[in-house]
């Protein structure tokens, strides 16, 4: 294998699900504004809209997960239509 082909910054990362506030731990490179502390553990945070825990494919729930008010959107462009 090449030498210096996979960056050396890994560091533990937390992730958390918005929609259920559902938060994992693992190893990332990815740039956090913002830290959250875990048992007396300051890491970086990362916001995530959804997860696994949180997903229909892998919770067997449909669930609605409507972060910028699309649904809201979409009804009022075109939710009316069959209304005379």
């Amino acid at each position: 294998m090449k030498a210096g082909l996979h960056p050396e910054n890994y560091r533990p990362v937390a992730f958390k699900d918005m929609s259920n506030d559902d938060t994992f731990i693992t190893r990332s490179t990815i740039n956090a504004k913002e830290t959250i502390e875990i048992n007396g553990v300051t890491f970086p945070l990362v916001k995530i809209e959804i997860s696994n825990t949180s997903h229909p494919f892998y919770t067997g729930k449909q669930k609605l997960v409507d972060t910028a008010g699309r649904v809201d959107k979409f009804m009022s462009r075109y939710g009316n239509r069959n209304k005379k």
